[in-house]
């Protein structure tokens, strides 16, 4: 379930990302069924800043709990951790000015475009160090 809202972007940021990287199928198109609906050529610096800083929120909801959904003592309870950052992820990513699915589809992107996944690292990288 977190790797629904958390993937490897790029190499720049290979350590911080476990999980698979994410592909979201592009539901238009049965042909390519791996192959998100945004180009990234088209894709403009403030919708890559919306969606950095929805990332960036994501990761911290993911980090923040991810010890408590670890430890938890039963299935349900872990279950419950994870609809619990789910909730606060989507939460994140609308205040962000995204939709889930853009969020997904850039994710997707840029784990599948390398050069947009560097774009992606690089946009993270300066928005962490402006904190």
């Amino acid at each position: 379930m977190i790797t629904l809202w958390f993937g490897g972007i790029g190499g720049a940021i290979a350590s911080e990302t476990a999980p698979d990287p994410l592909t979201v199928p592009d539901r238009a198109s049965e042909a390519t069924p791996n192959r998100p609906t945004l180009d990234t050529n088209t894709i403009p610096s403030a919708k890559v800043s919306q969606f950095v800083r929805a990332y960036l929120q994501v990761l911290r909801q993911i980090e923040g709990r991810e010890q408590e959904l670890l430890s938890a003592p039963t299935s349900l309870e872990s279950q419950r951790i994870e609809r619990e950052i789910e909730s606060a992820s989507i939460k994140a990513i609308a205040q962000a000015g995204l939709t889930k699915q853009e969020y997904l589809q850039m994710l997707s992107l840029a784990n599948i475009d390398p050069e947009f996944g560097e774009r992606i690292a690089a946009a993270i990288q300066e928005a962490k160090n402006q904190e």
